[in-house]
């Protein structure tokens, strides 16, 4: 699968993602571009999931029709994140084409 890290998505997380292709949205000068057009941008290159940590894409996309999968983490901090790193890949595993999980990543333990 090819993944697409929004801005605050965690780089280490690429790891965890065996089998997928990933790429970094600063790696292809897509770091300033609004949810919206990140989005198309991403669904047309071929992307086939964003990886972000906006809680509130949800609310500002509609996902009707969609050929990318939005997997959102709850929490940005590596050393929370890292924790969950196999629910993560979870998520990504099962992203189908349109649907949205949230990762939900306590900022304490």
């Amino acid at each position: 699968m090819r993944i697409l890290f929004d801005n605050g998505a965690p780089k280490p997380i690429a790891r965890s993602l065996t089998g997928h292709m990933v790429t970094f949205a600063r790696q292809i000068g897509w770091h300033e571009l609004a949810n919206g057009d990140l989005i198309r941008q991403a669904e047309a290159a071929g992307f086939e999931v964003l990886l972000s940590t906006d809680r509130n894409i949800r609310y500002q996309q509609n996902l009707t029709g969609r050929k990318i999968a939005l997997v959102i983490l709850s929490n940005q901090q590596w050393p929370r994140v890292r924790l969950h790193l196999e629910r993560i890949a979870a998520a990504v595993n099962a992203a189908t084409p349109g649907s949205f999980a949230e990762v939900d990543i306590p900022y304490e333990s």
